[in-house]
C-alpha cells in the first residue's frame, strides 16, 4: 500500500493515525475531524477504497493515478482536484527536475498523492502541525500551504536558472564553441518550467473568486494573495529568461558568423600570398627552364654576356612581380 501518512486532526491538532482507510471514514464520523491521508505512487487498486470511501471522481482519480497532467483546478461537486508540478533544480546537470502533486480538497479531507521524490508534503505537515491555529482552518489552510510551498521552491530553481544564463554571457564572447548547446538545452529548461508555471494564475484568480461562496477565512484569503503575488514575480522573471536566451542565440549566430568571415579573409590573404610568391618563382623557372632545353640554335646561346643576361632576366622578372603584388597588397 502507497500510504505513507495518515492522520485525524480536530482544532489544527494530530488526534488519531488509522490504521486504514475505513478506520479513517470510522474515526471521522466519531471525532468530526478533518482527514488528511498522503499517498506516493498509488495504482488504480490503492485508489479504489479511497475514492468510495471520499466519493471521488472517477475522472479525477483516472488523472490521479495516471499523473503526467499539467497544473490545473477542476471541482467536482464539493471537491476540488488540484494538480502542481513541483521544481527542483540540478546544479550538476544543469536541468530543472518536475515532480507531480495532486490534492483532493473535500469539506473535511484532503488527499495528497506525490508523483516525486520530493519530501514537500511532508514539510507542510510538519509546518501546519507546529502551527495548529492555521491547521484549524480547515482543508483549505493545506491546499493554501501547499501551493505556497511549491511556489516558494521556485525560486532555488530561478536562481539556478539565472546564474547559468549569467555564464552564458561570458562565455559567448569567448569564442567557447560548446555556447550554442548549451544555451539550446537551457532553454529546453527554461520552456519547460514555464509550463509548470503558465497556468498558476488563473489558478490562483479561480480560488480568489471562490472565497465568498466557501466563506474562506481572511488569514488564508491573505496568504493565496501572498502566493499569487510570488508567482506573478517568477513568471515575469522567467518569461524575461526565455527573451535573454533568444537573443543569446542571436548573438552566438552572429558572433560565429563573423569568426567565420574572419577565417575566411585571413586564409585568402595566405592563398594571395602563396599564388604570389608562386608567380614570382614561376619567372626564373620558365627562363632557366628555356635556356636548359640545349638546343643549338638559341638566342644568345654563344653570346659572352647570354649567361648574365638570362640571370639578369629572372631577378628582373622576379622583382617586377614582387613589386606588382605588394602594390596590390599580395605581399
Amino acid at each position: 500500500m502507497t500510504l505513507i501518512d495518515n492522520a485525524i486532526y480536530r482544532d489544527g491538532r494530530r488526534i488519531l493515525e488509522p490504521a486504514s482507510v475505513l478506520q479513517t471514514s470510522e474515526c471521522m464520523d466519531e471525532t468530526g475531524g478533518m482527514a488528511w491521508l498522503g499517498l506516493y505512487r498509488p495504482n488504480q487498486e490503492d485508489m479504489k477504497d479511497i475514492a468510495a470511501e471520499f466519493g471521488l471522481h472517477p475522472l479525477a482519480v483516472e488523472d490521479a493515478v495516471t499523473a503526467h497532467q499539467r497544473p490545473k483546478l477542476e471541482r467536482y461537486d464539493s471537491t476540488l482536484f488540484t494538480v502542481l508540478r513541483p521544481a527542483r533544480y540540478v546544479d550538476s546537470s544543469e536541468t530543472v527536475e518536475f515532480g507531480e502533486l495532486h490534492i483532493f480538497t473535500g469539506p473535511d479531507f484532503v488527499v495528497t498523492i506525490r508523483h516525486a521524490e520530493t519530501q514537500g508534503v511532508a514539510a507542510v505537515r510538519r509546518r501546519l502541525e507546529d502551527n495548529p491555529e492555521l491547521l484549524s482552518m480547515g482543508p483549505e489552510a493545506v491546499l493554501y500551504a501547499l501551493l505556497d510551498k511549491v511556489v516558494d521552491d521556485y525560486a532555488p530553481v530561478v536562481a539556478g536558472l539565472e546564474n547559468d544564463i549569467d555564464e552564458i554571457e561570458d562565455q559567448l564572447f569567448s569564442g567557447d564553441p560548446a555556447v550554442s548547446r548549451r544555451i539550446y538545452e537551457l532553454t529546453r529548461e527554461v520552456i519547460q518550467f514555464q509550463r509548470a508555471i503558465q497556468p498558476l494564475p488563473a489558478m490562483l484568480e479561480s480560488l480568489e473568486r471562490g472565497f465568498s461562496k466557501f466563506q474562506v477565512n481572511l488569514e488564508l484569503q491573505r496568504n493565496l494573495r501572498d502566493v499569487k503575488d510570488h508567482v506573478d514575480s517568477v513568471t515575469a522573471r522567467v518569461n524575461s529568461f526565455r527573451e535573454i536566451l533568444q537573443n543569446a542565440l542571436t548573438l552566438d549566430g552572429t558572433l560565429t558568423a563573423n569568426r567565420m568571415n574572419e577565417v575566411t579573409l585571413a586564409q585568402n590573404e595566405q592563398v594571395k600570398k602563396i599564388s604570389g610568391w608562386a608567380a614570382i618563382f614561376f619567372a626564373p623557372s620558365f627562363v632557366a627552364g628555356v635556356y636548359g632545353m640545349n638546343f643549338h640554335e638559341m638566342p644568345e646561346l654563344a653570346w659572352p654576356f647570354g649567361y648574365p643576361m638570362a640571370v639578369g632576366m629572372m631577378i628582373g622578372l622576379a622583382g617586377l612581380l614582387y613589386l606588382i603584388f605588394r602594390k596590390k597588397g599580395w605581399m
